[in-house]
């Protein structure tokens, strides 16, 4: 019965997130200047079964689900949604769902393709050091997806604004500025985050398998992404590069990311099995 509620949780959580998807692409093509907010509404309900189905699977499998392909492209999609929630409330931007929803989506349907059994957790794992590396590392990589969608935002108003076109969608995308901003903050939120990750995961790979640093893919490429964010922030407060230059790096960044965390997994064997 257990095994039928995650199944159901998953699934419920999933048709949300289309329709959100759905509704926050048309809201993009749509007229009127204000943006609806039904794309969060759907986005929210999605959230709240996902969440759902991650506790039933923390509760059978005793630990963060994030033990295969499809918990941990599932998992990455709920960090994302935290963060997007957060900032929305913060800064009200509107039309963020219509950007950050269809990567969230993607994912969640990559992680309907992958397996669903829930595997034990393997004795090298049974440490607390699993779960704060985990969480360090996921929530990093979502404050770096998030960076993404402001960045498409931003290189698509700054084509509005050389064009001339000021109406439409220029009118319900927030200023260069406060994208800009945005897009800065995010960086700087999940670059600690991912340099704590790596910090915990040194610790971690000492205590289990006696070597700070094994050169596993995993570890390889989480070493690159470090370096293209660390270069970002670098040109950023050196340099001064800013606004359209900032947001291309940001999505190049992700895209980084997006290797490392599936590309890695699925084509490199390492010692990372977890995930």
């Amino acid at each position: 019965m257990q095994i039928e509620t995650n199944v159901l949780l998953f699934e419920l959580a999933l048709t949300f997130y289309f329709l959100s998807t759905i509704s926050g692409i048309i809201e993009i093509f749509r007229g009127k200047k204000a943006a609806s907010k039904i794309s969060i509404y759907l986005a929210a309900m999605g959230f709240l079964f996902h969440t759902g189905n991650i506790i039933v699977r923390y509760a059978q499998g005793g630990h963060i689900p994030v033990t295969n392909m499809h918990e941990a492209t599932s998992f990455f999609s709920w960090c994302i949604l935290l963060l997007f929630f957060f900032h929305e409330f913060r800064y009200r931007l509107g039309m963020l769902s219509s950007f950050i929803m269809p990567i969230v989506f993607l994912f969640m349907f990559s992680s309907s393709i992958f397996p669903r059994e829930i595997k034990v957790l393997s004795p090298v794992l049974q440490s607390y050091w699993f779960g704060i590396h985990v969480i360090l590392a996921f929530l990093g990589d979502a404050a770096f997806a998030m960076a993404c969608g402001i960045g498409i935002m931003y290189l698509l108003q700054e084509r509005f604004v050389k064009s001339k076109h000021l109406g439409g969608l220029f009118q319900k995308l927030p200023s260069l500025q406060v994208l800009d901003e945005i897009n800065y903050h995010l960086i700087t939120l999940g670059f600690p985050l991912l340099t704590l990750a790596m910090i915990t995961g040194v610790i971690w790979a000492n205590s289990a398998w006696g070597s700070y640093w094994r050169w596993d893919p995993k570890e390889v490429w989480s070493l690159i992404t470090w370096l293209i964010y660390a270069l970002v922030l670098h040109l950023r407060l050196t340099v001064g590069w800013r606004g359209k230059k900032a947001a291309i790096l940001s999505i190049v960044g992700f895209i980084i990311v997006i290797f490392a965390f599936l590309g890695v997994s699925l084509i490199l064997k390492g010692q990372h099995t977890f995930m």
